[in-house]
């Protein structure tokens, strides 16, 4: 399996462009996956450079309704004429920081024909499926951190039951790749006890504490390898580096081989 982060917070390479949002880009299976389409078209932009022909990508996912996730679906609808792209059924809710700022996605695509709106669970190919886990007993409680849903004409703390998970299951290992991770980490972690997890953890708004170490110690106690990115904050990486061994950072325009 091949990963590349396409966007991403931060960058390592002089040539690569970063920002708030991820892509990452796939190769697993016999398919060529794209998760996520960062906040821009600087994911196309950053493909191109990378040598990475995003017309040839033949499954698309969107983890959840935010805007520096899906900002780019329709620069990726127009260059690839054909892939589906695959999104929960709630992901073009109107969402929110707080009261005022919208952070959704951009409602005139929904009525497109390249989008499958999913469920709690969706095969997508052999070994790849996607989870919404929303009928899942949660074992730690988040919050909603601040973030908004417009439901019944009521502004609400977000649930997130927009937000889904892309297992990939090959040569007998269990690839769990999250966006933002808004459930909980903790909790998907429990759910899914993956090889490997890719994704953001939602740790950025938190201090550098005995609340983070906290988590990070039970991180530890699973068998993953994780790399992480984007909202888990770089502070927050490098405070729980120490206590989690397998833990890594994934930037734009870095690979990984599994």
């Amino acid at each position: 399996m091949k990963i590349t982060a396409l966007a991403e917070n931060t960058s390592c390479l002089s040539s690569i462009g970063c920002e708030h949002g991820l892509s990452l880009y796939i190769e697993a299976v016999g398919h060529r996956i794209l998760f996520d389409m960062g906040q821009t078209d600087l994911f196309a932009k950053n493909a191109e450079k990378l040598d990475v022909d995003l017309s040839a990508v033949d499954i698309a996912v969107l983890s959840h309704g935010h805007y520096d996730h899906g900002g780019g679906l329709e620069t990726f609808l127009s260059v690839n004429a054909a892939a589906p792209v695959y999104l929960h059924s709630n992901a073009f809710e109107p969402h929110f920081n707080g009261t005022e700022k919208y952070i959704g996605l951009n409602p005139a695509l929904q009525n497109n024909n390249r989008l499958y709106f999913t469920g709690e669970e969706q095969v997508i190919a052999d070994g790849v499926t996607l989870y919404a886990c929303n009928t899942k007993q949660k074992y730690e409680d988040f919050g909603s951190g601040n973030l908004s849903v417009l439901r019944h004409h009521k502004l609400l703390p977000d649930d997130f039951v927009h937000e889904q998970y892309l297992l990939i299951e090959e040569n007998g290992k269990r690839i769990l790749v999250s966006g933002c991770s808004h459930k909980g980490i903790l909790n998907i972690l429990e759910w899914f006890r993956p090889d490997y997890l890719i994704g953001g953890f939602h740790f950025m708004k938190l201090e550098c504490s005995d609340r983070l170490k906290a988590y990070a110690g039970r991180m530890a106690a699973y068998d993953t390898v994780y790399y992480t990115c984007h909202c888990t904050g770089k502070e927050q990486y490098a405070f729980m580096k120490p206590f989690v061994e397998r833990l890594h950072y994934l930037s734009a325009g870095q690979t990984v081989y599994i």
